[in-house]
């Protein structure tokens, strides 16, 4: 039996004729619902997959730039001064938000918002910051021929950096401190 709605509606025209003409509770309407039912928490899984993948994808894509301007592969110390130049991305547009809130107003969802990621990615990089393994020439050139896509990172070699310089292999996805 079908799960997806596209095919239930086909085979439902094709046995019936027009699918508006079904009753409320007959079996191949129940069917229909399960199957719209099926697709819209697929659909919301994915999104939510999306969302959630968004913010390494964003990452990744900012030390794809770093590699496209490399001919050889980084050191630890220019891996961590990255890191740096990425952790400070949104410090200009929070003080903008901190300087044009008046004295004595709540701060903006935005500027919490912010202010979150920002805490969440410092005590990130302190316990082991996940990046492509850059100091990997193989690696490297793959980060530089890297179209974007989530699929495509498992040819990626990873590491987690941590802020005292050491680097240890990591795996993907990431999962927790791995």
């Amino acid at each position: 039996m079908p799960k997806n709605l596209a095919k239930v509606q086909k085979k439902i025209a094709k046995k019936k004729g027009n699918v508006s003409s079904l009753h409320e509770n007959s079996r191949d309407a129940k069917r229909l619902r399960r199957a719209g039912a099926r697709s819209e928490k697929l659909e919301k899984l994915a999104a939510a997959r999306g969302r959630a993948t968004q913010p390494l994808l964003q990452r990744i894509a900012f030390f794809q730039i770093a590699a496209q301007e490399s001919t050889e592969p980084f050191t630890i110390a220019n891996i961590q001064d990255l890191i740096n130049v990425y952790l400070a991305r949104d410090s200009t547009e929070l003080s903008t938000l901190q300087a044009s809130r008046r004295p004595g107003r709540p701060t903006s969802t935005r500027e919490d918002i912010l202010k979150q990621q920002i805490d969440a990615e410092a005590k990130e990089y302190v316990s082991g910051l996940w990046l492509p393994d850059m100091e990997d020439p193989e690696t490297l050139e793959k980060l530089k021929d890297w179209s974007g896509e989530w699929m495509n990172l498992n040819t990626l070699r990873f590491a987690r950096v941590k802020q005292d310089g050491t680097k240890r292999a990591s795996s993907f996805p990431p999962k927790g401190q791995s």
